[in-house]
């Protein structure tokens, strides 16, 4: 373990933002013995788990930016969150999404001091075994695991359903199989083919957002068929905030606290960026200015997206509250394509389907990548079988992308239960996992903070320091810790008790604790002091990597033009 007087930590002359250690306990490299494989022929027992890493940093500065907003924006922001308009009200939704926006701001800038400092393979994941407790790493891995694998399916049906928003000629079972074998392939063949589609499916993301905030804006100022200037008007009749279960003020606090959950669920925070930073290019560079973009894009197109519905739809809309009553196919229960529908906007409806089709598609593609990633991590610090370390030759962790692949397969649930049934379970399955998810990003920060005062270093020679901390990281943690048991209230309220639903809603709460003691009990852990937390472990190499690095040669003007709009 590394103490203070044995480290000393300052930045390199190159001004690239690179840490220099002097230590007595530097950490030396095994013989790559194997090309095609994540193993090294040493002692298991005695290998230093991170060594094992042969993943390939081949993901550029522009593929880093677009894989955060990929896994950020999927169907529920175009779709889903009309739920939250029909809860609430529009006043209720941007309060709710603007409060809930601050939260994740607070578990970024603590996810970026750490992942900047040490952008390995999983690293929030392995960070956590390190700094708090390898019981606790565990347990925190295969939450994360679990939230991401469950997401797949969840994001698969969400594909049939919006495919069958234009005919139901394809069965889903057809559909399914096609959207899995895609997933498989994109991949499996190479990270920096997972990196390009990623990219420009996420660039389709970001157009479509940007155009219906457009399309909000001018529709609004009566630039539409029927030349109606409505405004603001649906925030005055039928009002700003809906009534939900209970009359009066408690009842429209209960539409706030639904569109507040609404929230948590459909604003991702910023673990697609870190679970990228073992394959990225240059991350010392790159992830500080992914992590920054995190801001501008929850700022833009959650707290604007928000508003936007609010704008277009009244909270009363009959044509919505059917489609959600209904499950509608695809598009229609977006109040984007409902407020086109009142408009007369003709061809529309069918482009904002198309582009939520790719949507929904990028969001599962990142969805595989980050649940294959949270386990190659976990089998790196022996907490998974060793076989999910194993890569193919092109630095693709092959077992772990197969056996998401094998989850995605309760996809077909769907052939036998209503589309809407399925996705309600996944949504409450994963909501929980994601705020267990976020504490403990708050919590393993509190503890690197922690370590890093007693053991003198200065922050302020980080690659990357986050503002109002330690403060930000408690402020992260009250607010996502509470909202984890808020999440599933419904159940409780009178004549709303559903098995399924409080089973769905609070199963992490109580498996994250058993993985934990369960751990902790096999292997004895602890809880590590300040002092003793190991600040230094795979440091070495991510400077060495730094030192040597070379930029990647320009590409095509086409390449040169996206590096300079993305880098």
């Amino acid at each position: 373990m590394a103490s203070s007087s044995s480290t000393g930590i300052d930045i390199n002359n190159g001004g690239t933002g690179v840490l220099s250690t002097h230590t007595k306990e530097a950490p030396t490299l095994p013989p790559d013995n194997e090309k095609g494989s994540c193993e090294n022929s040493i002692d298991a027992a005695s290998m230093k788990s991170a060594l094992d890493d042969h993943t390939k940093r081949k993901l550029k500065a522009r593929h880093i930016q677009l894989i955060g907003i990929g896994g950020t924006i999927g169907t529920a922001l175009y779709v889903q969150i009309g739920r939250g308009l029909l809860n609430g009200g529009p006043g209720s939704l941007v309060l709710a999404f603007s409060i809930w926006c601050t939260f994740i701001l607070a578990v970024t800038i603590s996810m970026a001091e750490m992942v900047t400092y040490l952008p390995i393979s999983s690293p929030f994941i392995r960070l956590a075994g390190r700094y708090v407790d390898e019981a606790y790493g565990f347990a925190a891995g295969w939450n994360f695991f679990i939230f991401e694998a469950a997401l797949v399916p969840f994001e698969i049906v969400a594909c049939n359903v919006i495919i069958h928003y234009w005919s139901d000629v394809v069965p889903a079972g057809g559909i399914i199989s096609i959207i899995i074998v895609l997933y498989g392939a994109i991949n499996i063949l190479a990270v920096s083919l997972y990196g390009e589609v990623e990219f420009f499916s996420s660039l389709f993301k970001v157009i479509l957002i940007v155009a219906l905030l457009f399309f909000t804006f001018f529709t609004m100022l009566g630039l539409n068929p029927i030349h109606d200037r409505f405004g603001f008007r649906f925030w005055s009749n039928p009002g700003a905030f809906a009534e939900l279960y209970k009359p009066g003020n408690l009842g429209r606090f209960l539409g706030f606290l639904q569109c507040l959950i609404q929230a948590s669920f459909t604003i991702s925070g910023p673990d697609y960026v870190a679970m990228a930073a073992g394959e990225a290019e240059n991350p010392r560079v790159t992830m500080p200015k992914a992590f920054n973009a995190v801001f501008y894009r929850l700022t833009t197109f959650f707290i604007l997206g928000s508003l936007a519905v609010g704008i277009l739809v009244p909270h009363d809309d009959e044509e919505l509250k059917n489609a959600f009553e209904r499950g509608l196919p695809g598009a229609a229960a977006s109040p984007y394509v409902v407020a086109m529908r009142r408009l007369g906007v003709r061809v529309l409806p069918d482009i904002v389907n198309g582009m939520v089709l790719t949507a929904a598609f990028s969001a599962g593609n990142s969805y595989v990548y980050c649940a294959s990633r949270s386990l190659y991590g976990l089998a790196l610090e022996g907490k998974a079988p060793r076989i999910f370390t194993k890569c193919a030759r092109n630095g693709v962790p092959i077992y772990c992308v197969l056996v998401v692949l094998a989850i995605s397969l309760l996809s077909f649930l769907q052939v036998s239960n209503g589309a809407a049934v399925v996705l309600n379970w996944f949504v409450s399955l994963v909501t929980a996992s994601q705020l267990i998810n976020f504490s403990v990003v708050c919590v393993t920060f509190l503890r690197f903070y922690s370590a890093v005062k007693a053991q003198g270093m200065d922050r302020r020679q980080l690659p990357y320091r986050g503002w109002f901390q330690p403060y930000a990281a408690w402020y992260g943690l009250i607010g996502t810790s509470v909202m984890t048991f808020v999440g599933g209230y419904t159940v409780f309220l009178p004549g709303k008790w559903d098995v399924p639903t409080f089973l769905f809603s609070y199963t992490m709460i109580g498996v994250f604790p058993m993985l934990y003691l369960g751990w902790k009990f096999v292997k004895k852990t602890r809880i590590h002091k300040s002092e003793e937390v190991d600040l230094i472990k795979n440091l070495e190499e991510i400077e060495e990597y730094q030192r040597t690095y070379v930029p990647s040669p320009p590409g095509n003007f086409f390449e040169r033009i996206l590096d300079w709009l993305f880098g």
